[in-house]
């Protein structure tokens, strides 16, 4: 099999919250909106689903959640600059946001949590897996 990756789906508590902070918020836009789903284009032909529990629930049963949820998802940029610019936006748009700092493995990055509970980090990697720039 080919490692690939085309769709990350977060199951939301409230779908009209995450559109605020998504499309509102962060000025991201939507491909596609259903009354259970958002689909936002996040990359090339990589698409971030935002799903309501209820329709999650239909479709793959039971949804729970509780704590710090055990997984970030990662917003690369280009300079450091720029991690702290995005974490300003996200802050600006509801998120909790933790400040960017310097990392001992070379990059700089901060975190901030979408009101749902979804944990960004957002991070400058200076090595090459960190490239920002779209094939």
């Amino acid at each position: 099999m080919e490692p690939r990756l085309n769709f990350v789906t977060l199951v939301v508590a409230d779908l009209a919250r995450a559109r605020r902070f998504y499309v509102d918020g962060l000025g991201w836009k939507t491909a596609f909106d259903g009354d259970d789903v958002s689909m936002i284009h996040v990359g090339h032909k990589l698409v971030l689903s935002l799903w309501s529990e209820a329709g999650a629930r239909e479709e793959i049963g039971e949804v729970t959640r509780c704590g710090t949820l055990p997984f970030t998802l990662a917003h690369n940029v280009a300079a450091p600059a720029e991690v702290d610019a995005v974490l300003a936006a996200a802050r600006a748009a509801g998120a909790e946001v933790h400040a960017g700092q310097q990392r001992a493995w070379g990059g700089y990055s901060g975190y901030f949590v979408d009101p749902e509970g979804f944990r960004w980090e957002v991070a400058f990697n200076p090595h090459p897996i960190g490239d920002v720039t779209f094939p």
